[in-house]
């Protein structure tokens, strides 16, 4: 989608993609799907914004101290990082059941030709019959 990037006044991140007509906007669609999954679980009253922001925030400042470039993609790569954190705290999703399925999507994808769709298998998960 078109957009631009917009810089919060003085708060050194950068919140969203702006389209033309001012409305949020995403550069992939892995992007929209984080977000609207952080709005979903928030509705879902698992976890409060405070909560929310203390986590995000702390994780955008450790990409600043790491030298990360302030992008979008960084700041969507933060999200997400901030989005398994929090569930994983709240025992949500587990680290240890994200990284089963990270693989398992890693591995179905190195199987996958290009321009495919991926699609998970049992066998992704290690034998395993149910994910």
């Amino acid at each position: 989608m078109p957009g631009r990037d917009c810089k919060a006044a003085g708060a050194g991140i950068e919140p969203v993609i702006w389209d033309n007509e001012g409305q949020v906007a995403f550069g992939e669609p892995w992007q929209a799907q984080i977000f609207s999954m952080t709005v979903a679980l928030h509705e879902a009253g698992l976890f409060g914004w405070s909560t929310w922001a203390e986590v995000f925030s702390g994780r955008r400042r450790a990409s600043s101290v790491e030298g990360k470039p302030d992008t979008s993609q960084t700041y969507y790569e933060d999200w997400l990082d901030a989005l398994e954190t929090l569930t994983a705290s709240l025992d949500l999703a587990p680290q240890a059941e994200q990284a089963r399925y990270r693989k398992a999507w890693r591995d179905a994808a190195e199987r996958t030709k290009h321009g495919h769709p991926i699609e998970l298998q049992p066998a992704d998960f290690h034998g395993r019959l149910h994910p």
